[in-house]
């Protein structure tokens, strides 16, 4: 009886999950009490980031009495609840969503006691729905064929578009370009016909290539065509052309690469910080990681985010044979990781344009640590369900 409890309860302890968890958050809270060692902002976050992580962990142990079957059946809801709070701070007054940078992307101000981000969250709740579309679907069409594939990818796409029309008008180009990566990767994952995916591949980079190519011989008139601001034209510009930046354009991503390389091999260690960076405990997180703990530390980093992408995507195909479903979670978290890994890192060393996209577990940020973590529960009873499946089998 003894034993058979300990095999019950050894179902919920997923090492490896944990491990990196808590990696993540060491690292996070080392990495932010360095950025503020230079005193550019009065308010101690590496102590507000110790609270969220407790938080997000507490949320993390309560969200494993959801079972993926339950959770299949709520996603519709959630996903609903995800795009009406992007449409409630689309038409809130500012005095509950105050613009941040010529941002409304959060719930802020005199009369709201909390700053969140909706579009975080709703990231989670995009996850979940497509996830159950696509299940649904493959239900419903036992025998694919170009018209049901054609028609997944319409649902898709329609199921994104609707909460990225409202993150675009914020406006947040990055958040929307994820939200889009997460369709992209789902509709790859989703098993329509190899001819379909090649037409939208070539289509989409084409139709990007030829934006780009818009945006950069014709910015004014880009701004009216797409609806974008002049900034984000000038970083997409600039990013394009580096020939073309001025000094006020290059000084984010010349600070950023100062303070990477002033790290060197194996960093200044705490309590070291001497190039002054904005936003050091948030977007540029990672230039501080470079400074700190130097090319070991910043190499370590992106080693463990490329083990938990290996990790998402095995557990995503051995959750497949029993429960699609929580495969496509997996993979859809998967994206999200990929993305934001990418961009932010790609950001930081100047290949890449510079956006307001975190980096997950480690910039410094409530609703991005809590919708990541919650997220990551999920991730984790995925875990839990494909370990009893495991045991079941070799019974």
């Amino acid at each position: 009886m003894v034993r058979q409890m300990k095999k019950k309860q050894s179902h919920y302890i997923q090492l490896d999950l944990i491990i990196f968890v808590l990696i993540f958050a060491v690292i996070s809270v080392l990495a932010i009490y360095n950025a503020q060692q230079l005193e550019q902002y009065p308010d101690n976050f590496a102590l507000r980031q110790v609270i969220y992580y407790i938080i997000g962990i507490g949320l993390l142990v309560v969200l494993q009495f959801i079972d993926l079957e339950q959770l299949y059946k709520s996603s519709l809801y959630i996903y609903l609840f995800g795009v009406f709070s992007l449409i409630i701070l689309h038409f809130s007054p500012h005095s509950i969503a105050r613009p941040v940078n010529n941002a409304k992307s959060w719930f802020n101000g005199p009369m709201f006691p909390l700053t969140i981000q909706p579009a975080e969250f709703a990231k989670i709740a995009l996850i979940l729905f497509l996830a159950m579309l696509i299940v649904k679907h493959k239900e419903k069409y036992d025998i694919a064929t170009l018209n049901s594939d054609l028609w997944l990818i319409a649902k898709i796409l329609i199921a994104t578009i609707i909460p990225v029309l409202f993150i675009v008008q914020q406006p947040d180009l990055g958040t929307a370009i994820v939200f889009l990566f997460i369709a992209g990767i789902m509709i790859i994952l989703s098993g329509v016909d190899w001819k379909i995916l090649t037409v939208l591949i070539v289509g989409g980079t084409a139709s990007l290539v030829l934006a780009i190519l818009f945006i950069v011989n014709f910015p004014e008139l880009a701004q009216t065509v797409l609806g974008i601001k002049p900034y984000q034209v000038d970083r997409i510009v600039t990013w394009f052309d580096p020939t073309l930046q001025v000094e006020d354009d290059r000084f984010h991503i010349d600070r950023s690469l100062l303070t990477i390389g002033s790290g060197q091999l194996t960093g200044k260690g705490m309590n070291s910080a001497q190039v002054a960076l904005p936003e050091a405990h948030t977007d540029f997180i990672f230039a501080i990681i470079g400074e700190s703990f130097g090319f070991i530390g910043s190499a370590t980093v992106i080693f463990l985010f490329f083990l938990l992408i290996y990790k998402l995507v095995t557990l995503g195909m051995k959750t497949y044979e029993f429960n699609q479903f929580g495969a496509y979670i997996c993979f859809g978290f998967m994206a999200f990781v990929l993305i934001h890994t990418f961009q932010n890192i790609g950001m930081t060393i100047g290949i890449m344009p510079i956006t307001g996209i975190p980096l997950l577990f480690i910039s410094y940020g409530g609703s991005t640590i809590l919708s990541t973590m919650i997220g990551y529960a999920f991730i984790y009873r995925v875990a839990i369900e494909q370990s009893r499946h495991q045991e079941f089998l070799f019974k």
